[in-house]
C-alpha cells in the first residue's frame, strides 16, 4: 500500500500542508477549533503516522537522548531514569538507556553508539575514564549533562546530591539516639565516584564537628560481594561499633543480610542507617532509617538542563553544579 503523506492529510482536511505541519508539531495556539478537529479526523481516518526519519533530517534532530548509568542496579539510578523518561515523554523525546557497569571501555562504546544513532544529547553518570571524549563533545557543543559525579577537568552541567550533608544527617541521628561508636561501610573508594568520596569526607567531618575521634578501624571498604566478610571483620574487633552507616542501598542490602544471618537485632545489637531510600524501608522489621536522595527531582532537573541545551544552544548559561538536599527518614533501625 502507498504510504499516506502529509499532503494526503491536508487534502482530506481541506487545509494547507503547512497547517497540518503546525498541527503535528503542536504549534496550534491560534488555530481554529474546527480546523484542528478536521485535521485530527483526517489523521485518524487515513491512518497517518509521521515519518520520524524524514522529520529528524529536516529538523536536524532525532528527538532522542541517551542516558548512560554507572550501575542500573542502584535504586537511585532507576528512579532517576524514570524521572528523565517521564519528562522527555512529555516533550516528545525518546530515551535510550545504557548500563556502563562503571567500565570506561563500555562507557566509550555507548557514547560512540549513541553518536552513531545521532541522539540530540546525553545524560551520563561518568566513569571518569573518558575525559578527552567528553571534552571533544563539549568542543563541538554537543549537549551533555552529568549526574551524580563531578569530573574536575570538565566544565559541564552536573546534578548531584549534597553528599557530605547526607553523612552529617546520619551521624547526627546516631548521636541523637545515644550512639557514639559509629562505623561506616563502603564499596571501594574511587576518586572519580564523587558520591562515595564526599560521603566518606562528610562522615569524618561530622565526627570531628562533634569532637569524636575518627577511628580508622570503623571505616571499612569492600566489593559488594565481599561486604559481609568485611562487616564480620569490623564487628569482631575488640571494641566494635554499636552503629553502622551503609554508604548506599546495595551496601545496606548486604548489611541486612548479615544481621539476619547472624540473628542480630536492630537497633539493640546494632543501629543501622542507610544512605538511599529503599522500597522496603517501611515494611522491613524494624522499619529502616534512611537518608533519602530526591532522585525524581534530580532526574527531572538533568532532563530539563539537557533539553534546554538541545533547544537553546545559543542562549544557554555557563555550566553549573546543581546540589540537591538529602532528607532524613527517621524510623526504627536507629
Amino acid at each position: 500500500m502507498r504510504r499516506i503523506t502529509i499532503s494526503d492529510v491536508a487534502e482530506h482536511a481541506g487545509v494547507s500542508k503547512s497547517t497540518v505541519s503546525q498541527y503535528l508539531n503542536k504549534r496550534y495556539d491560534y488555530m481554529g477549533k474546527k480546523t484542528k478537529e478536521r485535521i485530527e479526523h483526517a489523521v485518524k481516518e487515513l491512518g497517518y503516522s509521521p515519518n520520524i526519519i524524514a522529520r529528524s533530517l529536516k529538523q536536524k534532530s532525532t528527538m532522542t537522548i541517551g542516558v548512560i548509568v554507572a550501575n542500573i542496579l542502584h535504586v537511585f539510578s532507576t528512579q532517576v531514569i524514570r524521572a528523565i523518561e517521564d519528562f522527555c515523554n512529555e516533550k516528545d523525546f525518546h530515551v535510550i538507556i545504557c548500563n556502563a557497569d562503571d567500565d570506561p571501555e563500555k562507557e566509550k562504546r555507548y557514547i560512540e553508539m549513541l553518536q552513531s544513532k545521532q541522539v540530540d544529547g546525553i545524560i551520563a553518570f561518568p566513569t571518569g575514564g573518558n575525559v578527552e571524549l567528553y571534552k571533544a563533545l563539549i568542543e563541538v557543543q554537543f549537549p551533555v549533562v552529568f549526574m551524580d559525579r563531578i569530573i574536575p577537568w570538565i566544565e559541564i552541567d552536573t546534578v548531584i546530591l549534597d553528599n557530605e550533608k547526607a553523612s552529617f544527617l546520619a551521624v547526627e541521628e546516631f548521636l541523637r539516639k545515644g550512639y557514639r561508636e559509629i562505623g561506616m561501610l563502603s564499596p571501594p573508594l574511587r576518586e572519580n565516584v564523587t558520591s562515595r568520596m564526599e560521603r566518606i569526607n562528610g562522615f569524618k567531618k561530622a565526627l570531628d564537628n562533634k569532637q569524636i575521634t575518627f577511628n580508622q578501624n570503623y571505616l571499612m571498604v569492600g566489593e559488594i560481594n565481599n561486604i559481609q566478610v568485611v562487616m564480620k571483620e569490623m564487628l569482631e574487633q575488640d571494641n566494635p561499633p554499636d552503629a553502622l552507616l551503609a554508604l548506599n542501598d546495595r551496601v545496606l542490602h548486604e548489611v541486612l543480610a548479615f544481621t539476619k544471618k547472624h540473628r542480630m537485632r536492630l537497633p539493640e545489637d546494632l543501629a543501622v542507617i542507610g544512605i538511599d531510600e529503599v522500597s522496603y524501608a517501611n515494611i522491613y522489621s524494624p522499619a529502616l532509617t534512611t537518608i533519602q536522595q530526591p532522585a525524581f527531582d534530580m532526574g527531572k532537573k538533568a532532563a530539563e538542563l539537557l533539553l534546554n541545551r538541545i533547544t537553546n544552544k545559543e542562549n544557554c548559561m555557563d555550566p553549573k553544579i546543581y546540589r540537591f538536599e538529602p532528607k532524613l527518614n527517621s524510623r526504627e533501625s536507629c
